[in-house]
């Protein structure tokens, strides 16, 4: 067999692209989806007019919302970083062999204050309605994660656990699928970003979708109730994500 079919995946982001790049595009991604996607739910997901009629992008909405904010990203950001935008993705794609260890603590702090900032932006913008509050009793208030009580269906913590480790095991899959040398050139992207939509239209019901950490703790941040179940959206979603990584390298290695 020849070389080039002797592996499954493309080298980590090339060294010659300084550190701070990498860490600027993370940060730049990351920073985008949380905008993006949580900014969808928060501020149009329910819009009621001047005549008091709902209106407003729905759950359908909010889904193609964090499904294009990874597309562009990764078209943006990817040749840069690798476009994970998500701790978890950092995790699979060190259990996968597609990042160097070194990378990984500093991928993550910048993931994780690129979503906070965002958060941050959402909730200034939103308060500049008279009427605008976050109430803490009330499922997915401020586009938060959670189970019991704070879910949006009134699901268990067993079945949010469930829902968040799989789901992110199949994103995970997907992109390690997709951005493998031996996947179609140039589609990883668009995989990436309709599987993101698919999972938020499975989801948004159970925890109103997490599989990512970044984007929980951010918009936990601004809600006391979901902060206290942030764990959850932080465990689940590693979990996952290292089930993909180790089992996607061994499933898929290449024999010469």
């Amino acid at each position: 067999m020849s070389a080039e079919h002797t592996h499954t995946a493309p080298a980590p982001p090339a060294p010659l692209i300084p550190m701070r790049a990498r860490l600027w595009a993370e940060f730049l991604g990351t920073f985008w989806l949380v905008l993006g996607g949580c900014g969808a739910a928060v501020l149009a997901a329910k819009v009621i007019d001047g005549d008091g009629v709902q209106m407003g992008i729905g759950f359908l909405g909010v889904a193609l919302a964090f499904g294009l904010t990874v597309v562009t990203g990764a078209y943006a950001l990817g040749h840069i970083s690798g476009g994970h935008f998500n701790p978890a993705v950092t995790l699979g794609a060190l259990c996968g062999g597609r990042i160097e260890g070194r990378a990984v603590a500093p991928y993550m702090l910048v993931q994780v204050i690129g979503g906070a900032i965002a958060a941050t932006v959402i909730y200034i913008v939103a308060s500049g309605q008279e009427d605008f509050a976050i109430d803490p009793s009330a499922a997915g208030s401020f586009a938060t994660n959670g189970f019991g009580d704070l879910s949006p269906g009134g699901y268990s913590l067993l079945a949010c656990l469930v829902i968040e480790v799989v789901l992110t095991a199949v994103f995970l899959w997907v992109i390690l699928g997709a951005t493998d040398d031996r996947a179609p050139a140039g589609f990883a992207p668009l995989a990436i970003g309709l599987s993101l939509t698919l999972i938020h239209l499975i989801a948004i019901p159970v925890t109103n979708t997490s599989v990512n950490p970044a984007r929980s703790l951010a918009m936990a941040l601004y809600n006391p109730a979901a902060l206290g179940q942030v764990w959850l959206f932080i465990v689940a979603p590693f979990i996952g994500a290292a089930i993909a990584g180790v089992t996607y390298k061994m499933l898929t290695a290449a024999k010469a």
